[in-house]
């Protein structure tokens, strides 16, 4: 047998009385609250949620059993967000886990003693949130899903597979942290592409609606749509793109899937399995304030051929090879 097998096979034949170790840690129930900034009916938000519970299983916790999850959906609305940060504070729990930047101010606004790992979240020390990566201190770690430079390569991406860009639009919510995150790399980006840099901010679908028609208004228009709420209002996105012959980019690979043009972005499925663990350790006795930020390791690019199709482009080759998923 080889050696790596032979240490596979230990690890494996070890890994299940640790896990029930882990499952009797006492008889008192742990209590995990999740705010999401998604909704509770979107089908991404469910499968990220359910990832997270089988994670936390295969850790050792059990929803009902040894551990009580309470879920919270922001619906892409901050004050709900906030007054939900409020409401699982006021539970009590051992610990928070958030999904995305808003609910991760939310909580953190709440409470400086309660730990909480937040997933999702673009560059963690410019929106606040910790004072830096490595040991964050205070209550407050998790796992960034977006680094500054891919504002630029949303855009460097949307040009190469519409070749005629010459205004591209950069729409999120102002009220959301983290969008100025992006924009230096965006407007870099924008000025070596000699492409006209647009700033669409949006608080609502008529706002979504109003900005991409003024896009397509003229040829050369595109749109890179990039923050939570975005994600949160991808179907009148995808919907006022394709009546207003806009193509456009997204950071998260569901966003392509439902009819966008082209997404690149961290694996959203990779996420809440790494946030597991760092709940598993915390619940153990470990300090959130000594557990780095962590970016991610997993990137996915998805195009749909049959949205390109639509809006008359042809997607180069370059782009084609380098896509994870080509939706035909």
């Amino acid at each position: 047998m080889r050696r790596r097998e032979f240490i596979a096979g230990v690890g494996g034949a070890a890994a299940w009385p640790l896990v029930a170790a882990r499952a009797q840690q006492g008889d008192r129930v742990r209590r995990i609250g999740v705010l999401t900034v998604g909704d509770e009916n979107d089908p991404l938000v469910k499968s990220i949620l359910s990832t997270l519970t089988q994670a936390l299983a295969d850790l050792g916790w059990t929803d009902g059993r040894n551990v009580r999850i309470d879920f919270r959906w922001g619906s892409g609305d901050i004050n709900r967000m906030r007054a939900l940060a409020q409401e699982l504070v006021g539970l009590q729990p051992d610990i928070i886990v958030t999904g995305a930047a808003p609910p991760t101010a939310a909580a953190h606004r709440e409470t400086r003693t309660i730990p909480i790992v937040f997933a999702n979240v673009g560059d963690p020390v410019v929106t606040g949130i910790v004072p830096r990566l490595d040991r964050p201190g205070g209550n407050v770690t998790g796992f960034a899903n977006l680094e500054a430079s891919l504002g630029g390569k949303w855009l460097e991406l949307l040009s190469e597979i519409a070749p005629g860009l010459k205004r591209a639009a950069i729409m999120f919510n102002p009220d959301f942290p983290a969008p100025s995150v992006f924009m230096s790399s965006f407007e870099a980006a924008a000025r070596s592409l000699k492409v006209v840099p647009i700033i669409a901010h949006v608080h609502s679908d008529v706002e979504i609606e109003t900005g991409i028609i003024a896009l397509g208004r003229e040829p050369g228009g595109g749109l890179v749509a990039m923050d939570s709420f975005t994600f949160v209002h991808r179907a009148p996105i995808i919907l006022a793109a394709a009546r207003n012959n806009v193509p456009a980019v997204y950071p998260n690979s569901t966003q392509a899937r439902d009819g966008g043009l082209l997404s690149y972005g961290p694996d959203p499925r990779d996420i809440p399995r790494r946030v597991a663990t760092y709940v598993d350790r915390i619940l153990r006795g470990e300090k959130p304030g000594d557990l780095p930020v962590q970016f991610p390791t997993k990137f996915e690019m998805v195009v749909n051929l049959k949205t390109a199709k639509a809006l008359g482009l042809t997607v180069p080759q370059s782009i084609l090879l380098r896509a994870d998923e080509v939706i035909e």
